[in-house]
C-alpha cells in the first residue's frame, strides 16, 4: 500500500499555542487576532485591504455581493458574468443567488484554466465581469485576461481559493483583479480550520465588504467611510444600525490566531510543493497515457492532475479503482464540467461555443494530492503503479 493521501495537517505546536492563547482570553468571536492576520495577509500579498471570513465560499459570496452596492457602475440583476466551465460549486452559486447570467467558457486541457481564444470570443456588450479561477494552484494568463477586461471596461475578479502563493510576472495571483478570494480550508495551502479572505485595493469595496461580513451593520466601519459617509460618535446609536442586506460570515478569533502562524510558514510550504512538482513533472512529462497540468507563471501546485489521452486504451474507472486499492486517494478534477451538474437547472446561463475540453476532463480526468513536505517517494510509487496499469 502506497498510503498517498489527498491532504495532511500543516499545523505544529505554534498553532496549538495560538488556539490556547485565545482560550485564555475567553473571547472567541472576531477580534484582534483576526485584525492582525488581515494586516499580515495584506503585507504578504502586496494588497491594501484584506477581509477575513468564515470560508473561501463566503469570500466568493461577499465579493460578488459587494459589486451590487458600489456607488458607480454597480452590477445589476441580469448582467452577464463569464466563468470557466471547470471550477468549484461556490464559484458559481453567488452569481445565481444575485440574479446574474452565467456564461460558461471552455478550458484549456493543459493549463486547466480559460481557453483564451474562447474567452476572447465570449466577450459581448452584455458581459460586465470575468471571473478568473486559478485552478489547482495554477495561474491564468493575466497578460491576456487583464487586457481583455481593461479594453472592454469590465470587472476582473479572481477565485484564487486553490492557488494561494502562486504568481504571474512577479505578482501574486488573487491580486490581479478588482478583488480576489482565498481559502484556508484544511486541504489548502494554509489551514485556519475553516476560513477565507477577500483582498482588494479599492477602499469603497473594502468598506462594503466589512459591512456585508457582519450583518450589514455599521459597527465595524471606520468613522469616515464609503457606505454611510460619517458615523455617529455615539457607539450605542451605531451598535445595531443596519444599512446593507449583509450576512454573518465572520471568522472565529481562533482562526485568525492560527492564520498568523500559518502565514509565517507559507513560503516554506510553497517551496516544498514546488520541489514535489518539479519531480512529478520530470516523471510524467510526455507520458503516453496522460496529459498533466502545464504551469503558467509560478504555480503553487495544489495537487497533480491527470487527463487520460483520447489515444489511450486506459479507462478512468479502472485507473481510479486500482489507485484506490493501492492506497492512493484520488478525486475528480474539481467538479469536472460544471455545466453538466443537475443544479444548473436553477441558473440563468448559456454555454459559449463547445465545452469539448471540459467534457474530456469530466470523463477522463482525476487528481492526486500534493503536500507541504517532501513526498517524492510517494510520487515515485505512483509513477511505477500507473506504468504497470498502462
Amino acid at each position: 500500500m502506497i498510503d498517498y493521501r489527498l491532504a495532511s495537517s500543516s499545523w505544529g505546536n505554534e498553532e496549538i499555542d495560538a488556539i490556547n492563547s485565545v482560550i485564555k482570553k475567553g473571547m472567541y468571536s472576531m477580534g484582534d487576532c483576526v485584525k492582525e492576520f488581515e494586516s499580515d495577509f495584506s503585507r504578504f500579498f502586496g494588497c491594501k485591504y484584506s477581509v477575513m471570513v468564515s470560508s473561501g465560499s463566503t469570500a466568493n459570496l461577499i465579493m460578488i455581493a459587494s459589486l451590487f452596492y458600489k456607488k458607480e457602475n454597480p452590477l445589476k440583476r441580469g448582467d452577464t458574468v463569464i466563468v470557466p466551465a471547470v471550477s468549484w460549486s461556490t464559484s458559481y452559486y453567488p452569481l445565481y443567488q444575485y440574479g446574474l447570467k452565467i456564461k460558461f467558457v471552455d478550458i484549456d486541457l493543459e493549463t486547466l484554466n480559460y481557453d483564451l481564444k474562447n474567452l476572447i470570443s465570449a466577450v459581448t456588450p452584455d458581459v460586465k465581469a470575468i471571473l478568473a479561477v486559478n485552478l489547482l494552484g495554477n495561474n491564468n494568463d493575466f497578460s491576456v485576461i487583464s487586457k481583455i477586461a481593461h479594453d472592454n471596461n469590465i470587472y476582473l475578479l479572481e477565485d484564487n481559493c486553490e492557488s494561494m502563493g502562486s504568481s504571474f510576472n512577479g505578482k501574486f495571483s488573487g491580486t490581479y483583479g478588482l478583488m480576489g478570494t482565498f481559502s484556508c480550508f484544511f486541504s489548502h495551502h494554509i489551514s485556519t480550520m475553516e476560513g477565507g479572505v477577500v483582498v482588494t485595493d479599492d477602499e469603497e469595496l473594502y468598506h462594503i465588504l466589512l459591512c456585508l461580513r457582519a450583518h450589514g451593520w455599521t459597527r465595524n466601519l471606520p468613522k469616515f467611510n464609503h457606505v454611510t459617509g460619517e458615523k455617529s460618535d455615539d457607539p450605542f446609536e451605531e451598535s445595531f444600525k443596519f444599512v446593507l442586506p449583509g450576512y454573518n460570515v465572520r471568522p472565529l478569533e481562533m482562526s485568525g490566531a492560527i492564520g498568523i502562524e500559518q502565514l509565517k510558514k507559507l513560503p516554506e510550504f510553497i517551496t516544498a510543493r514546488k520541489e514535489n512538482a518539479n519531480f512529478f513533472v520530470q516523471l510524467f512529462r510526455n507520458h503516453p497515457h496522460f496529459i498533466i497540468q502545464k504551469e503558467i507563471g509560478e504555480s503553487s501546485w495544489f495537487g497533480f492532475s491527470f487527463i487520460i489521452k483520447e489515444s489511450s486504451n486506459l479507462r478512468r474507472k479502472d485507473v481510479v479503482r486500482i489507485l484506490s486499492e493501492n492506497g492512493v486517494e484520488v478525486r475528480p478534477i474539481v467538479t469536472g464540467n460544471f455545466a453538466k451538474n443537475e443544479v444548473v437547472k436553477w441558473f440563468d446561463y448559456e454555454i459559449h461555443g463547445e465545452l469539448s475540453n471540459a467534457d474530456l476532463l469530466d470523463s477522463n480526468g482525476f487528481f492526486v494530492g500534493n503536500h507541504q513536505f517532501d513526498i517524492k517517494d510517494k510520487i515515485s510509487q505512483l509513477f511505477e503503479l500507473l506504468n504497470k496499469i498502462g
